[in-house]
C-alpha cells in the first residue's frame, strides 16, 4: 500500500517542493509510483512549468522504470522521493537490494527486457547508485 506523509511536502526553509511515497513492492505499485510522480509534477507545474513538454513524460517514464526494476529485482518495499532542484527534478528510489543495477543487452525478440536502465541513462542528466547495508538508493537528476 502506498502512503504519503500528511500535509504540505514543501521544504519550508527552501520553498522547494518535494514528495515521498512508500510502497510495499507489489506489482501494482509500479503504477502507484507513476501516479505519485504525476501528482508531484501537477503540483510543481502550478509554480514552475517544464522548460520543454517532453520533460514531464521523461520523468514519468524514468519513475516507472525505476519502480519496475525495484519490484522485479529487489523484493520488498521501496521508497520514491522526488524534489525540485535548481534546474530540474531529483528522483531517488530506495529499495532492498544491495546489487547495483547494470545494463543488459536489449533483445526485443526474446521479450526479456533490457532497455529500462539504458532509457534511464539516456533521459537523465545524471544517474548514481549508493549501496548501503539495507539496500540501495538510485539517484536520478532530470531536466524540468
Amino acid at each position: 500500500m502506498a502512503t504519503e506523509p500528511p500535509g504540505d511536502d514543501t521544504l519550508a526553509t527552501e520553498g522547494i517542493p518535494s514528495r515521498t511515497a512508500h510502497f510495499t513492492g507489489e506489482l501494482h505499485h509500479v503504477t502507484g509510483a507513476r501516479l505519485a510522480a504525476e501528482e508531484f509534477l501537477d503540483d510543481l507545474a502550478r509554480t514552475s512549468l517544464p522548460t520543454a513538454p517532453e520533460h514531464w513524460d521523461d520523468i514519468l517514464l524514468v519513475v516507472t522504470e525505476l519502480a519496475a526494476n525495484a519490484v522485479q529485482y529487489a523484493p520488498g518495499p521501496f521508497v520514491l522521493r522526488m524534489r525540485r532542484t535548481f534546474d530540474g527534478v531529483h528522483v531517488t528510489l530506495s529499495d532492498t537490494s544491495t546489487t547495483p543495477p547494470a545494463p543488459r543487452p536489449f533483445r526485443p525478440s526474446s521479450g526479456g527486457g533490457g532497455i529500462g536502465w539504458h532509457l534511464i541513462h539516456t533521459l537523465s542528466d545524471q544517474v548514481s547508485v549508493v549501496v548501503n547495508d539495507s539496500g540501495k538508493d538510485v539517484h536520478v537528476f532530470l531536466p524540468w
